[in-house]
C-alpha cells in the first residue's frame, strides 16, 4: 500500500489538554495529547516526512489549509500538554481521567517504522 490514512479523534478538552486516539489506516495505534488553545483546526492535512531542524531527525509534518510548512506542526514525543507547542504528541498508554500519556518514545518509533512504508500520507483531524 503507497498510501496511508491517519485519523485523529479528539476528546473533549481537560485539564488544559486534548487526548486523542490516533487510527493507522482504519486501526488503533496510539493516543495522542495535545495542548489546549494552541491545537491545530480539525481538518485534513497532508503529512510530510522529513527532518526537523529542531529535532534533528526523521519525524511527521503536518501541512494544510490551517498549517503552512514554515510552522513547523509536527507529531513527536511529549507526555503532557506543556510539551507541545501545536504539535501532536504521541503515546501508547494512558489513565482514565488523566491529562497525560505515557510510553511516548515507543509510541513515536513505532508510528515512525509505519510511516515511512508509505509515499503518501494524510491525516484527519476530528
Amino acid at each position: 500500500m503507497n498510501h496511508a490514512l491517519l485519523d485523529l479523534r479528539r476528546a473533549a478538552p481537560a485539564h488544559g489538554g486534548l487526548l486523542g486516539e490516533l487510527y493507522l489506516n482504519g486501526k488503533f495505534f496510539c493516543y495522542t495529547m495535545e495542548r489546549v488553545g494552541v491545537a491545530i483546526p480539525a481538518g485534513l492535512y497532508q503529512v510530510l516526512l522529513n527532518v526537523s531542524p529542531k529535532f534533528r531527525k526523521l519525524m511527521p509534518l503536518l501541512v494544510g489549509a490551517h498549517v503552512p510548512a514554515s510552522w513547523g506542526v509536527r507529531m513527536h514525543c511529549g507526555t503532557v500538554p506543556a510539551d507541545s507547542d501545536a504539535c501532536v504528541l504521541v503515546g501508547l498508554a494512558k489513565l482514565p481521567n488523566d491529562s497525560k500519556i505515557y510510553k511516548s518514545v515507543e509510541a513515536f518509533e513505532a508510528l515512525m517504522t509505519e510511516l515511512v512504508k508509505y509515499t503518501t500520507l494524510e491525516l484527519t483531524i476530528h
